[in-house]
């Protein structure tokens, strides 16, 4: 740290009080999985779930994060790992403000996957798991994405030609291709 900086957190709210405040406990749900498994759909009806019951939510989606803060960032791995860093540390920010934060990610690695929760905190880092099968994930391309990575013209493509490491003991693994999202929402809130 540079000797010009000087940190104030040991004299703002304390997370405690936040959460005294909010009535709820601060944590972090980290939704991981290839793109077009359902990560963001799931966290969406999750976030209004949660609302609608009176919690503090937000939602750090990948796609509106690198329209902003990562915009400057590309599908690298080091480029990734850069990405994932720095929303950790903005959803560490979210959760000692007492919030709980619903990250949707790929996050291919575990060891991308490991930064975060070394970040975030291993008490408050809930990973899940949304498993959804690759041709499932291929057949929804809502974006296209799968479709440009098998003719070339997207390099180093999750789950194409860029490899996913599945997590090991993840908190919470969503099955969902046999499952909708209302059901998704209902296991996924057991973590709240």
């Amino acid at each position: 740290m540079s000797e010009n900086i000087h940190p104030i957190f040991d004299r703002l709210v304390t997370r405690e009080e936040q959460e005294r405040l909010l009535n709820q406990k601060g944590k972090v749900l980290w939704f991981t999985g290839l793109s077009g498994s359902g990560k963001s759909t799931i966290a969406e009806a999750l976030e209004r779930q949660l609302y609608n019951n009176g919690y503090f939510v937000k939602v750090l989606d990948g796609d509106n994060i690198r329209s902003g803060i990562n915009k400057n960032l590309g599908f690298s791995l080091e480029d990734r790992k850069e990405n994932i860093r720095r929303i950790a540390e903005v959803a560490k920010l979210f959760l000692d403000s007492g919030a709980i934060v619903l990250c949707s990610f790929v996050s291919p690695t575990i060891e991308i996957r490991n930064l975060a929760r070394k970040i975030i905190g291993t008490e408050d880092f809930k990973e899940v798991y949304v498993d959804t099968p690759l041709e499932i994930c291929e057949s929804r391309d809502v974006k296209g994405l799968y479709k440009k990575a098998r003719a070339g013209e997207i390099k180093g493509f999750t789950g194409i030609d860029s490899p996913f490491e599945a997590p090991k003991a993840p908190a919470l693994r969503l099955l969902t291709e046999n499952k909708n999202v209302a059901e998704c929402v209902l296991e996924a809130t057991k973590l709240i």
